[in-house]
């Protein structure tokens, strides 16, 4: 039978991580962080998914630890073997959600257990950790949104300044003039030599933009804090970035254009940080960010990100657990992607954003989302006639209704988890009689 409890050896009990010599930026001496260190044997389970205490996570000493999960297994036939180094269990501890991996001792190991609680101590001490972290992270990222888009939109996730172009043309026959004024000056500026070059110039003279400024790339900005204007763009998607962006005073949108229709990834608020996919991967923008009223944020370039981390402890930790989170979010995406009933996905979205939000379940616990029937389609990547179809048969539930502002409210949210599951099982059943079938 399978050990799934640790063994400890008693010289083993608590590790003192060595603390940083000299005071914080705030004038406090660093604090040393007191790491339980655990060893499991061969065969044991470490981490199971699913599981609902994620208050930890762990970071190989010696040993090897196979990783794996459900959606994991829609990015890669392989499962994830970690060494001395390496850390799973991240996600499920810093975005505060069940755990989304499973973990197995493939040889005796030794492992260092890492509180939620103690990470911002670890990485003032080991900044080295929370880089590989975060470029783990952001990578793992990459990894996930490429695949999301070849089950969703049937085609690979590119992003190239070519690109520009086309999404300036998206913007210009919407009539949205300041952002089709603002992505085809990127696409002058990072495709002088492009095949729409002419088009370009001919179109941003018909918006106004005199003749003299046609190609002019934007002043960079100096100041750290910058300020927008209201559905100002703060950066498109497939354009080049060195920057990301905390969030200070205000809202921002995030969206993509996708088979020639706008979809809202998320909408960030103060304190969320944004844009760093760019920055820690030499990458064109994935996205496209959008201030949702006047926004102040604090902008940070790569050649001062890394001191950042060092300094601010909790600045690292904001960032690890916002990429947490998202790559939570994109495990749930996974999913969704894979549920068959198109209203099933409805629910599903609807769940996910309430898990998001750690709402609390139960009997006729009511909610009132913060966005409408669009938003919503839009979050799924259904185009707004096939989404507002779906939509439409999900508000027959009786639970289901829109305020004054047109924002979906809902009476008793367990029926949306309840919904889930139906749907789910469903789903099961089906690939159960069709694996049924293709046995006999």
């Amino acid at each position: 039978m399978v050990r799934t409890d640790p063994v400890r050896r008693p010289d083993q009990t608590l590790y003192p991580a060595p603390s940083r010599q000299g005071p914080d930026m705030d004038g406090t001496q660093p604090q040393k962080a007191h790491l339980q260190m655990v060893n499991f044997r061969a065969g044991s389970m470490i981490l199971i998914e699913g599981q609902e205490n994620s208050n930890n996570f762990y970071i190989v000493r010696q040993g090897k630890v196979q990783v794996s999960s459900a959606a994991e297994k829609m990015i890669s036939d392989s499962a994830q073997v970690c060494g001395p180094g390496d850390f799973f269990g991240v996600v499920s501890c810093m975005a505060r959600h069940p755990r989304t991996e499973s973990a197995t001792a493939v040889t005796d190991v030794s492992l260092i257990s890492v509180n939620f609680d103690q990470f911002g101590v670890l990485i003032q001490n080991h900044t080295p950790i929370a880089m590989k972290i975060i470029l783990g992270f952001s990578k793992k990222l990459r990894q996930i949104d490429t695949q999301i888009a070849k089950l969703t939109l049937k085609k690979e996730a590119t992003e190239d300044p070519s690109h520009l172009y086309e999404i300036g043309e998206y913007y210009y026959k919407q009539k949205r003039t300041s952002h089709a004024i603002y992505v085809y000056q990127g696409y002058l500026q990072f495709c002088p030599q492009g095949p729409h070059v002419a088009d370009t110039r001919a179109k941003l003279k018909s918006l106004g933009v005199p003749e003299t400024d046609i190609g002019k790339p934007p002043a960079p900005g100096a100041d750290i804090n910058r300020k927008f204007a209201n559905d100002a763009i703060m950066f498109s998607e497939n354009e080049p970035g060195n920057e990301l962006f905390i969030i200070q005073v205000g809202r921002v949108k995030i969206t993509k254009i996708v088979n020639n229709s706008e979809i809202m990834i998320a909408i960030l608020n103060t304190g969320d940080i944004f844009g760093e996919m760019a920055l820690l991967e030499n990458k064109p923008r994935s996205a496209t960010a959008i201030a949702y009223g006047d926004v102040t944020a604090m902008v940070v370039n790569k050649a001062n990100f890394q001191n950042m981390v060092a300094s601010q402890p909790t600045m690292g930790t904001k960032l690890i657990t916002i990429l947490s989170e998202r790559i939570w979010v994109a495990y749930k995406q996974l999913g969704n992607s894979l549920i068959s009933d198109p209203v099933g996905k409805v629910y599903d979205t609807l769940l996910t954003q309430l898990e998001k939000n750690r709402v609390k379940f139960g009997p006729k616990t009511p909610y009132s989302f913060p966005f409408g029937v669009k938003e919503l389609t839009s979050m799924i990547g259904f185009s707004p006639a096939e989404g507002a179809q779906h939509v439409a048969k999900m508000m027959q539930n009786k639970v289901f209704s829109l305020n004054p502002d047109q924002k979906i409210q809902c009476s008793d949210i367990d029926d949306i988890r309840k919904n889930v599951e139906f749907f789910t099982k469903m789903d099961e059943r089906k690939k159960s009689v069709e694996q049924a079938r293709f046995r006999k």
